[in-house]
């Protein structure tokens, strides 16, 4: 499945930022569970939030929830994460990802496919 995604940007700190990621493959994005993870400069690639294929269910990063809410439209094959309250610690390039499995993505928080990064930065 190729994965793109976009809409980052240049925020202040406490503005929002809304990312979208499309979904592009022979069948819908309603057979993957869909997640974003966060790479800040310097540091690891980490998880910030996911859903199962209904978007029943949905999982966080201790240090996102509250403020990013993750959403998909399967009509639509896309998924989005809607940021809230942006710190200058949001700062990093958010690559969208997808996993068959909903327990994989969003309990051991890994994934079978990724998309590129979009990059957010947010000023204080």
């Amino acid at each position: 499945v190729q994965l793109q995604a976009s809409g980052g940007g240049l925020v202040q700190a406490g503005g929002s930022l809304r990312l979208s990621c499309a979904a592009a493959s022979g069948r819908t994005n309603s057979v993957y569970a869909m997640g974003w993870f966060r790479q800040a400069p310097g540091k690891e690639r980490d998880f910030v939030a996911a859903t199962n294929m209904s978007g029943g269910s949905t999982y966080y990063a201790d240090s996102v929830r509250g403020r990013f809410t993750i959403s998909r439209d399967n009509g639509k094959n896309t998924v989005y994460l809607q940021m809230n309250i942006l710190k200058p610690e949001d700062t990093a390039v958010y690559y969208c990802a997808a996993a068959e499995s909903s327990y994989t993505l969003g309990y051991e928080h890994r994934a079978d496919y990724w998309g590129q990064g979009t990059l957010v930065t947010v000023s204080s």
